[in-house]
């Protein structure tokens, strides 16, 4: 099998809208202190699209939370929701000067003979061990990192999850699954014929 190569900067600055599908069928590694590496190939992903998005933590406006969205493309933007859920977004490159996009990192099937339940995006960073402490981490250095994608993934286009509060937001197609994948979260689409 062919060495695969860590996505550069170049490939993250793009609108999330791009971003977000482009991650589906990539590698994500996280490499502990001790140098154990957890993988996994991601399967769900939705685009946040700047401060217009009313789904978007940007749509309330630039605050010390947001700041890193507003900033270089391929950092992480890790939050608590809920108080107990770590969530991993990957920061997007920007439509225009000013703007923030981002792509939460949604489910993915765990590599290696690993078995974990990365079926949702709080689940994933839990078992992937990614906590707010990476927050604005670099994602093209070594610790946490993605490597190009392998196969063809089976690209469908849904909602995005849990953003009811949204008003007209709420039902743009902004949620990219693997439907080939058993990894994707609830509500999965329907698998392909």
């Amino acid at each position: 099998m062919p060495r695969l190569r860590k996505l550069s900067r170049k490939f993250y600055d793009v609108p999330s809208i791009q971003l977000a599908p482009a991650l589906l069928g990539t590698t994500l590694v996280h490499r502990l202190p001790d140098g154990t590496e957890l993988r996994a190939r991601i399967v769900e992903t939705e685009a946040y699209c700047g401060t217009q998005d009313l789904a978007s933590h940007a749509s309330k406006g630039r605050t010390a939370r947001t700041e890193v969205m507003f900033g270089q493309a391929g950092r992480a933007y890790v939050y608590l929701i809920y108080g107990m859920y770590q969530m991993l977004n990957v920061v997007a490159g920007k439509t225009q000067p000013g703007e923030a996009e981002a792509v939460l990192i949604r489910a993915a099937e765990p590599l290696d003979d690993w078995d974990a339940d990365l079926s949702g995006p709080g689940k994933l960073a839990r078992e992937m061990q990614i906590t707010r402490t990476y927050n604005t981490i670099d994602l093209t250095g070594g610790v946490l990192f993605f490597l190009e994608r392998t196969g063809s993934p089976h690209i469908v286009k849904t909602p995005r999850v849990g953003v009811d509060y949204a008003k007209h937001w709420k039902d743009e197609l902004l949620r990219f699954c693997d439907a080939d994948s058993d990894a994707v979260s609830k509500p999965r689409p329907p698998k392909p014929n």
